[in-house]
């Protein structure tokens, strides 16, 4: 299995080190003092997006990740040493989501972006803390604090600007090979395509989007039923939906209703996502079949039906030109929303990075 987008893991921040008691001990110093240091921090548990993933194949096996614990302070008013950080290197679009995949800790949507998952335990003070006037030899030292830790999911949304949607065997496989670089296995059976592909669509020297393809979906899908849903994730974040529709079986209508339905089952927002929808396989249908199918698909529809085929390429750049520009417009308006409608709420359960920096 090179393709893994769930995995379970348990990540533990490193305990703070112990304070320590300790006295001055010097020849000619009359009155030694308290000198004993504080423990230092335990590292951290951080997660970054990177680029060069697209899957989470690496904690397939490897589910436990924990940080060291913090140095011991030492006399002479040593500070103990601080630990170093555990990085968790991960896909960009990866969601970290709690033990009950009920809440959101965050969602790595962009290269780059770190969140500490797991907040090391701070030292524990030593004996040159607590002198004072009235107590000048406290012995009393602290055990450094425990750090956090907790189970958490991962789970991979690859980012897309396009999604590919329809029935199996549809021509999604085949149009992805035809406009892009990607290589999908295409063959004349159902579910040919098991994991979700990602192709970069170049129309010039300037313009590109991503367009991915998920395996089919079929009717009961929400249900489980073939793959299941368990893979429209990977489309909740495109900008559009590529709907293809299998133009030389006899009902498109009912093959587009099937598709919808599952569409609207699932949630998430997919069924209010703008939809291109296509009528695919042209090329092996007669003139008149075009123009009948063509009109049913279109009178269930209620928008207008391109009719294309991804194996001779009829009416392909016509479709890339239409989806370049709905990409286009969705992300001039995504670059000109605030950046605090771009931070859900959720992710302040989870501490930034950046503040820690500021703290100290």
């Amino acid at each position: 299995m090179k393709f893994l987008d769930e995995a379970k893991v348990w990540v533990k921040a490193g305990d703070g080190g112990d304070g320590v008691i300790a006295f001055r001990r010097e020849k000619y110093i009359e009155f030694g003092g308290p000198d004993g240091g504080n423990g230092g921090k335990g590292g951290d548990v951080v997660i970054e997006a990177v680029d060069g993933l697209n899957t989470l194949i690496d904690y397939r096996y490897a589910q436990h990740f924990k940080a060291r614990k913090g140095g011991n302070g030492a006399g002479q008013d040593r500070t103990g040493a601080g630990s170093e950080d555990v990085v968790l290197k991960v896909p960009v679009g990866t969601q970290i989501l709690s033990d009950e995949k009920d809440l959101v800790l965050a969602d790595l949507d962009e290269p780059g972006k770190r969140v500490v998952i797991c907040r090391g335990g701070d030292g524990g003070h030593g004996n040159a803390h607590f002198k004072s006037a009235t107590n000048r030899a406290p012995r009393r030292a602290d055990k450094g604090w425990p750090g956090e830790e907790r189970w958490i999911w991962l789970r991979l949304k690859l980012i897309a600007d396009v999604g590919l949607v329809g029935l199996p065997n549809a021509g999604k496989s085949t149009f992805l090979a035809a406009v892009s670089a990607a290589r999908p296995k295409i063959a004349d059976y159902p579910f040919t395509t098991l994991i979700p592909q990602l192709g970069v669509v170049r129309l010039n020297a300037s313009e590109e989007f991503v367009l991915a393809d998920i395996p089919g979906l079929i009717e009961g899908a929400h249900e489980g039923v073939g793959l299941g849903d368990r893979f429209l994730g990977h489309v909740e974040r495109c900008a559009v939906l590529l709907h293809l529709v299998d133009g030389s079986q006899p009902d498109p209508a009912a093959a587009w209703r099937t598709v919808r339905e599952e569409l609207a089952q699932y949630g998430q927002g997919l069924a209010e996502k703008p939809e291109l929808l296509c009528l695919n396989k042209v090329d092996a249908m007669t003139p008149q079949a075009r123009a009948s199918r063509a009109k049913a698909l279109e009178r269930a529809a209620g928008v207008p039906v391109m009719l294309i085929s991804g194996a001779t390429g009829e009416q392909v750049p016509q479709v890339l030109r239409a989806l370049a520009d709905i990409v286009a417009k969705a992300r001039a308006e995504r670059a000109e929303r605030p950046a605090s409608a771009l931070v859900s709420p959720l992710r302040s359960m989870v501490r930034p990075i950046e503040s820690l920096d500021q703290d100290q």
